[in-house]
């Protein structure tokens, strides 16, 4: 499609664990574009080696034979702590290496001969600008808003975390919407603009890295989130992992082959697995072929579908009891659900499918939108609202979400006292009372947590602040109001207040703000601006190196194929003829040389081939020799 209309305002961004994808609204319908290579999915994939960056099919591609460099599964570490289990677990999976920074995730990879730490914001943010610079190409006009989807139970420290990678790839992230509510807008849209019944409609959403249940309630254009539930750490990487160990186990027990160590026999096996676990949702059962895995030897063997669904049986039932866990919080059974949508590469596997059926009582699952792609669709219709860009049927869309998890304040004995309990309706306002614990107690310090763990300080702190101007008095005689308010953006004001002075105090937690500093930020946009640069300064010297090589090239099979050489002078002929030779040689010997040195020596062999050739009229027509093919 051609982008010469003008450009919307905004896209829709699915960022995703394993594949991301981008679409816009326009000409009164969503667009899913593609990438470079013709695919509506790119891969969530970063490379780095000793001249240039790669990101998504290109890195993807070489993975295989740059596997310290290659870093995938950012989605996994953003947000989180480097001393968090599920990082720790991770760790001996990747191929790549991450160290602590203040406890903070630091990805460790060596480009350009220098060893770099990234931190998994900037690798996040490299995909983006990726997807950014596909829907540019596409719409021919720059694209600088955005919105991004995040799984619906990311806590509020990864939420700011994407916001912040979408800042670093130069977007201005309108907002962040989760996964399973841009996948309900998309089946939305597509069914109830048919009906005006209420519909209770469960989204069952796994992806490559994270798993999303959400429970819905839709009237028309009305969308209100019941409950939610979930694990971010939890879809197609994991089974993946599970494949790979099997074999792993495979080359020890049947041939005495250890490539637990060697990352690039690992990453080849990963991908054999992959293809191999797509291929199982289809067949029932696959082979795995891979020569000289390592040392020489050629690895083949079978697994069929069956073996895939024992290795992983135990996950996808963890996906049931979510779903189970998503009803009750939900007050719902399972006979009150119309319909259930599936969401999310992963409920391709049959097993993930049959068992959702069981569990439903052999009920239909809806699979009428497209499983990648429904969470950018959804997101470009929401991205198409918030700048004034839709049409009448999506302007009048009402969505509204809950919290995924709970928030709270820290009392005494480090107890997670919970204001706003979890899949609570926003915007909400909630207040709870609570009184001193010393006599006399002038002041108080609070601390607000987000999390479900009894105890607070095993929660997830979203800011503190101090009240003081307490009336003095005997303990648990002070009355305070702890008020929790939250607006359909996501923003919580925490307000308290001593009923007897009046004074009170207070903190807005925001996901607009920023989990790294001003600072971090500012350094992290000026390493991204030069990474364009010299992604920008790389092209140019390829494409300068190009039209170099196919002016040489073209000269060449113009002098033999059409015998220019016997219509020119013999001398004038011979001197092309060495000239060609040279340039070829100088090429062999020159391949990395800068752009400018390309472009020179194009300007050097124009200005003494064109003459001659030009000296030919019976075989040029206006100086375009090569027209001659």
């Amino acid at each position: 499609m051609s982008g010469k209309s003008q450009a919307p305002a905004a896209v829709g961004i699915d960022l995703g664990t394993t594949y991301s994808c981008v679409a816009v609204w326009q000409q009164n319908r969503v667009e899913i574009i593609p990438n470079d290579q013709g695919n509506r999915i790119t891969p969530s994939c970063v490379a780095l080696n000793e001249t240039e960056r790669l990101i998504g099919d290109a890195a993807k591609n070489l993975a295989a034979v740059n596997p310290t460099n290659t870093v995938f599964d950012a989605k996994r570490l953003i947000g989180r702590t480097f001393s968090d289990p599920l990082v720790q677990k991770d760790l001996r999976l990747w191929p790549f290496k991450v160290v602590s920074h203040d406890n903070k995730p630091m990805i460790v990879v060596t480009y350009k001969g220098q060893e770099r730490q990234f931190a998994a914001e900037q690798i996040s943010s490299m995909v983006l600008f990726k997807m950014k610079e596909i829907a540019e190409a596409f719409l021919g006009s720059t694209v600088k808003k955005a919105v991004i989807t995040v799984p619906a139970y990311f806590n509020d420290s990864q939420r700011r975390a994407t916001r912040d990678a979408g800042i670093i790839a130069g977007l201005h992230v309108l907002r962040i919407i989760v996964e399973p509510t841009a996948a309900a807008i998309a089946y939305g849209l597509d069914k109830m603009s048919r009906s005006s019944s209420k519909k209770n409609v469960l989204v069952f959403d796994l992806g490559g890295g994270t798993f999303d249940v959400s429970l819905l309630t839709m009237v028309k254009r009305v969308f209100e989130v019941k409950s939610t539930a979930g694990n971010t750490h939890l879809g197609g990487e994991d089974f993946d992992n599970r494949l790979v160990d099997h074999f792993v186990e495979e080359l020890k027990r049947k041939h005495k082959r250890d490539i637990s160590d060697n990352p690039r026999s690992l990453r080849r096996l990963r991908t054999a697995c992959e293809r191999a676990k797509r291929n199982l949702s289809f067949t029932a059962h696959t082979t795995i072929g891979i020569d000289c895995l390592c040392d020489g030897f050629d690895f083949h063997s079978t697994i069929t579908r069956a073996k895939f669904d024992e290795l992983n049986l135990d996950l996808f039932e963890e996906c049931i009891v979510h779903v189970d866990k998503c009803l009750k919080d939900a007050g719902m059974d399972k006979k009150s659900i119309h319909e259930v949508v599936l969401v999310g590469g992963s409920t391709r596997i049959p097993k993930v499918q049959q068992l959702l059926e069981d569990f439903f009582d052999g009920k239909e699952l809806c699979k009428s939108i497209h499983p990648d792609e429904a969470i950018a669709y959804g997101a470009a219709v929401q991205a198409a609202i918030l700048t004034g860009q839709g049409n009448h049927e999506i302007r009048d869309l009402i969505l509204s979400d809950v919290t995924p998890l709970s928030l709270g304040v820290n009392v005494n004995d480090d107890i997670m006292s919970v204001i706003v309990p979890r899949n609570t309706t926003i915007p909400t306002k909630k207040e709870k009372g609570y009184t001193t614990i010393k006599d006399g107690q002038t002041s108080v310090h609070f601390s607000v947590y987000e999390g479900e763990r009894p105890r607070a300080s095993d929660n997830i702190l979203l800011g503190k602040f101090h009240l003081s101007g307490i009336t003095p008095a005997p303990r648990g005689v002070a009355k305070i109001t702890d008020c929790f308010e939250i607006d359909a953006d996501g923003i919580l004001k925490v307000t308290s207040k001593d009923r007897a002075s009046g004074n009170k105090n207070g903190i807005t937690i925001s996901h607009v703000k920023s989990l790294l500093s001003k600072k971090e930020i500012e350094r992290m946009l000026k390493e991204s601006e030069r990474f364009r640069i010299e992604d920008e300064e790389l092209r140019n010297k390829f494409a300068a190196k190009n039209s170099l090589e196919h002016y040489v090239y073209r000269t060449r099979a113009a002098f033999m194929t059409t015998k220019l050489g016997l219509k020119l002078p013999a001398a004038d002929a011979e001197k092309i003829q060495d000239g060609i030779k040279s340039a070829m040689e100088w090429l062999d010997e020159h391949q990395a040389a800068e752009a400018h040195v390309f472009e020179k020596k194009t300007k050097e062999l124009k200005s003494v081939w064109d003459p001659i050739i030009g000296k030919s009229s019976r075989v040029i027509r206006r100086k375009k020799w090569w027209s001659i093919f």
